[in-house]
C-alpha cells in the first residue's frame, strides 16, 4: 500500500464563495500513481469547508451558500468576539473533509460531481491536503 500527500493552496476572492478544486484533485491522484484506493481532501480551517456537489450549473453552488445563509444567518446574535461566528457554525454544518474511491487511477465521481472548498469567512488564503491511499 502507498501514501501520497500533497497540499494545495487555494485564494479566495470574496467573503463567501466555493472554489472548485475538482482538476487539482485529479491531477494529484494521477500524480500518485495509485491505480485502486481512496482519495481524502481536508481542509484545516475552522471557517472553511469542503464538499462534493454538481459542477455543470454554476446556479447550485449559489443556491449553496443562500441556504446555508438563511440557515446561520449573518445578522442572527453569536458570543464569538471575533465577528465570524457564522462561518464557524456554517463550517461544521458542510464538513471539514470528503473521501471518495479511487478506481483504475481516476477519482469515482458521478457525472455532475466537482470537489469544492467553501470559503466562509475570507477572502483568505487557504489550504486542502489532499491524501491518496492504495495500490
Amino acid at each position: 500500500m502507498t501514501v501520497r500527500h500533497e497540499q494545495i493552496d487555494v485564494r479566495s476572492s470574496r467573503r463567501e464563495e466555493t472554489i472548485d478544486i475538482t482538476p487539482r484533485v485529479k491531477a494529484a491522484v494521477t500524480r500518485s500513481k495509485i491505480k485502486d484506493g481512496i482519495v481524502a481532501v481536508t481542509v484545516a480551517h475552522t471557517t472553511a469547508s469542503v464538499f462534493v456537489n454538481e459542477n455543470a450549473d454554476p446556479d447550485v453552488q449559489r443556491d449553496l451558500l443562500t441556504a446555508l445563509e438563511r440557515a446561520v444567518p449573518r445578522g442572527a446574535q453569536y458570543a464569538h468576539v471575533e465577528g465570524n461566528g457564522p462561518a464557524h457554525v456554517k463550517a461544521v454544518l458542510v464538513g471539514n473533509s470528503v473521501t471518495l474511491a479511487v478506481r483504475d487511477g481516476t477519482i469515482a465521481l458521478g457525472t455532475w460531481q466537482g470537489i469544492y472548498i467553501a470559503e466562509l469567512d475570507g477572502p483568505r488564503e487557504r489550504s486542502a491536503t489532499i491524501t491518496v491511499i492504495g495500490d
